[in-house]
């Protein structure tokens, strides 16, 4: 069976191949990468937990040089002091991913401050060294809720984590963003610091939801150094309506011309018939001065 290394030294071979610009490609060395090995976790909407790890070699020389690395085996862990629990494992993807989801309802080993020791480890192989990477968070509650409180559309958070005798510990001090969903990303509406584990603000009334006038609205704490990443969303029709009333005005295309038309037209008119007018009356003076000089050629 081919180890890990084999296949990450053919792979990188046939990148310096296709894009060798000699008539001979020069043999790769993966000696000339350096292994990056990063783990990630995210607390998702229905409160399952991603596990993701990005396994790739960077080049020394080029650093846009990147090359992932696939097919090895990664083990996620919970670490508590000596003890162990393996989570789960997971194969890196052609892109050199990792992904572990764990439920909402599973259950972790923490520290006496509420701390939980989340690793990412590759054994190795022939070719690549260990690698392991870890993160320590507290796993952290977030509850979004929209309501319309006196007509008034309010979006309202409650942050809080358990304490060992299942209490609620309101979050203090936690920076968190809220976004709307849009056509190609999410935009951000509002930043502001969770106090005393709730927060609340009015919803603008003019953002534009989809073609219902649905909106999703997210909130997210983002790279915290207690809580990591956590995101909530919900969905409500809040969205501004895309139908638009505008004043009836004259166009071209309406039963009432524009006004400018009837004045242009008018001239025009006018002009045409003073012509006719001018026409006609140097016509009759022709004709008198014709009569009035019959009668002298004829004397």
């Amino acid at each position: 069976m081919k180890t890990v290394f084999f296949r990450y030294s053919i792979f990188i071979f046939l990148v310096g191949l296709f894009n060798s610009t000699g008539s001979i490609a020069q043999e790769i060395d993966a000696s000339n990468y350096k292994m990056m090995f990063s783990f990630n976790t995210i607390k998702q909407t229905d409160n399952s937990r991603l596990l993701e790890v990005r396994f790739y070699g960077r080049n020394k020389e080029d650093r846009k040089d990147n090359v992932p690395v696939f097919d090895a085996e990664i083990k996620f862990l919970n670490i508590l002091n000596d003890e162990e629990v393996l989570l789960g494992a997971a194969k890196t993807s052609n892109e050199g991913f990792a992904q572990l989801i764990l439920p909402k309802d599973q259950s972790y080993l923490a520290d006496e401050d509420g701390f939980i020791n989340l690793t990412a480890r590759f054994e190795g192989s022939d070719g690549l060294d260990e690698e392991e990477d870890e993160i320590l968070i507290k796993d952290l509650h977030l509850e979004l809720n929209l309501s319309e409180i006196d007509s008034v559309k309010t979006v309202s958070v409650k942050a809080y984590t358990i304490n060992s005798l299942g209490d609620e510990v309101p979050v203090d001090e936690a920076d968190i963003n809220f976004y709307i969903g849009g056509m190609l990303s999410k935009m951000k509406i509002k930043e502001e610091t969770i106090s005393d584990g709730e927060f609340e603000f009015e919803f603008e009334s003019d953002l534009p939801g989809d073609k219902d006038q649905n909106i999703t609205i997210y909130a997210m704490i983002e790279d915290n150094d207690d809580f990591g990443n956590v995101n909530q969303q919900q969905t409500i029709k809040w969205g501004a309506s895309h139908i638009h009333i505008y004043d009836a005005k004259n166009t071209l295309w309406s039963k009432a011309a524009p006004i400018w038309m009837y004045i242009v037209l008018t001239v025009l008119l006018v002009g045409v018939w003073a012509n006719y007018i001018y026409t006609i009356i140097n016509l009759v003076r022709i004709k008198k001065e014709g009569d009035n000089m019959g009668p002298r050629l004829r004397t």
